[in-house]
């Protein structure tokens, strides 16, 4: 409020000024406070408004895609860079409220109440809350070094690799893990072989969230596409919290399947010997037995009803903000907690797919 009371004080003593007296009259100070209204900020490239719009608290939601207690620590960072690029918009956020909800569908919820502001959320979550929320960017991934539609090309004992190439879509993978059911369907595969219903029936899966892409939709579509069977039509499947939970009931042998994205095994590489006692690496004891097709990109979408969204200018300004913090260092070490490499300007029919996903399992669950 001080910058404000200040600033609307220096204009109303030069407004004074010029109607109390000439031209000739003005001081030098004054002359320089009734020069440009807009004044550049330092590296911003963008003008500042003379006069800031200030704002309280402004909420940003994650899903639980990892443990929420590391993406609460990851992101910590975050709300002071968000600070800085929205001030370089004209806008003053006294704090940053980052979140972590307790289900996908929590955040959507979140974003239709108004309650958050911003929430980072996959594309078949925005999907289910497009009436309520907009899409403004989607997220830019590394691309990896492994892409084949044959699972058995993904087993050959050696990491899967980020490479240099940007990609806006990723695959999710059905994985059997060491469980001596899980070792016979991967062998199965690995023989060259096809998987049948009775195969993956008589498996524990764990799956995700019913918004998950990675985590349920598109094996869901996998499963219609080559049995005509979805994941509800499972006699064993129970829902784990996190990818983190999915992971540690694998490596226990608690579940068979796990359903997740392509790039998980290299998220929990050191954790699969540290913390969930394996005694061989993730790439020697897990095997793909499934790939899905392509999924497009994790979206930035902001609330249709937040009061905050509804300050002309500002979606705008944080949609600059998070390219902005996606283009440097600190803030892309930031968001790789969730494999993001920065931001593009998104189109909501890049998630027409999704939509069409979206029906499918409507159906399926009818």
């Amino acid at each position: 409020m001080k910058k404000l009371f200040a600033l609307l004080m220096a204009t109303t003593l030069s407004l004074a000024t010029l109607t109390g007296c000439g031209k000739d009259d003005v001081t030098p100070e004054e002359e320089l406070n009734l020069q440009s209204p807009e004044t550049d900020l330092q590296g911003s490239g963008v003008a500042q408004k003379e006069v800031l719009q200030e704002i309280d608290t402004l909420t940003v939601a994650f899903v639980p895609s990892k443990e929420p207690a590391e993406i609460v620590t990851a992101t910590e960072p975050l709300k002071e860079m968000l600070k800085a690029e929205l001030l370089k918009e004209g806008f003053e956020v006294e704090n940053v409220d980052i979140t972590v909800g307790t289900s996908y569908e929590a955040v959507g919820e979140a974003l239709s109440a108004g309650t958050a502001d911003v929430g980072l959320i996959p594309g078949s979550t925005y999907v289910l809350f497009d009436d309520d929320a907009e899409v403004i960017l989607t997220a830019i991934r590394a691309g990896l070094n492994k892409d084949s539609d044959n699972p058995k090309d993904w087993n050959d004992g050696l990491p899967t690799l980020l490479n240099d190439a940007d990609a806006v879509s990723y695959r999710s993978l059905i994985i059997a893990g060491p469980s001596k059911k899980g070792q016979e369907l991967a062998a199965k595969i690995n023989a060259g072989k096809e998987l049948t219903w009775e195969d993956l029936n008589s498996a524990n899966w764990t799956v995700m969230s019913t918004t998950s892409p990675a985590g349920y939709i598109y094996p869901s579509l996998w499963l219609q596409d080559r049995y005509e069977k979805g994941l509800t039509d499972l006699e064993s499947a129970v829902q784990s919290d996190s990818y983190a939970s999915a992971m540690a009931r694998l490596a226990s042998g608690q579940v068979d399947v796990v359903l997740v994205y392509a790039d998980a095994r290299l998220d929990y590489e050191d954790e699969w010997m540290k913390d969930f006692a394996r005694t061989k690496p993730i790439w020697e004891e897990t095997n793909v037995i499934g790939v899905t097709s392509p999924i497009y990109n994790d979206t930035i979408s902001v609330s249709n009803f937040s009061e905050n969204m509804q300050i002309p200018g500002f979606k705008q300004a944080v949609e600059n903000a998070f390219i902005n913090i996606g283009n440097l260092p600190d803030g892309k070490e930031v968001i790789k907690i969730y494999s993001h490499d920065g931001y593009q300007v998104a189109d909501p029919e890049d998630y027409d797919e999704e939509r069409k996903a979206q029906e499918l399992i409507k159906n399926l669950s009818k």
